[in-house]
């Protein structure tokens, strides 16, 4: 996907209007971003260079992790950047910018949520040119990884026990949900995101 997307999701050059000289072009960073424990997890961000952390943060939140508000924090070359910042431990805010933090080769980790904690891997893979200005954009992600039920192993499973999960199981079809000794209460559906099954999180 990677080598992929090196090409195929380019402007075309016909139909680029041309900036005045004294303009720069748009450039983002391609990152690829993984669950640190649930690897079958995936994205292909482009991220525009002078894009302050916080940007990142709100978006990993808004497709991937958001359930109660929890705190998150990037670590960047030994340094933490936390969405609320907590001088005692040494952290620096997110208003800082890509650009003056990461290049392409860089290897970074995000943590959503300090107790149920979501992690993730980003790499910057590359410098892209004509972005969108200011937005992040979704290059690419993975398909739902299919898993089957735990309990009858013949249909997909639609619900995630919140207290079995950390059992590594609980993964359970419509009927088996209904019939599970947690009782339903405890199930979340289950969603395409390495968070699927924690805290409150529905997707």
């Amino acid at each position: 996907m990677a080598r992929h997307l090196k090409t195929c999701s380019l402007p075309d050059p016909k139909l680029a209007v041309s900036a005045p000289a004294s303009q720069p072009p748009n450039q983002s960073f391609h990152l690829f971003v993984e669950g640190r424990h649930a690897k079958a997890y995936w994205m292909h961000l482009a991220v525009p260079v002078e894009a302050p952390l916080s940007k990142v943060d709100a978006f990993l939140r808004g497709i991937w992790l958001e359930c109660c508000g929890h705190l998150s924090a990037f670590t960047i070359e030994g340094e933490r950047y936390a969405s609320e910042v907590m001088k005692e431990l040494g952290d620096s805010g997110m208003g800082a910018r890509l650009s003056r933090l990461v290049e392409p080769g860089m290897v970074f980790t995000y943590e959503y949520d300090y107790g149920s904690t979501t992690e993730l891997n980003l790499k910057v893979l590359a410098l892209r040119e004509g972005t969108h200005r200011g937005a992040v954009e979704l290059l690419a992600r993975n398909d739902a990884p299919p898993v089957s039920c735990d309990r009858c192993s013949s249909q997909p499973a639609t619900h995630i026990c919140a207290e079995c999960v950390w059992k590594d199981e609980g993964w359970l079809c419509e009927s088996c949900a209904e019939a599970h000794e947690c009782g339903t209460e405890t199930c979340l559906p289950v969603a395409n995101s390495p968070r699927a099954g924690v805290c409150g999180y529905v997707g």
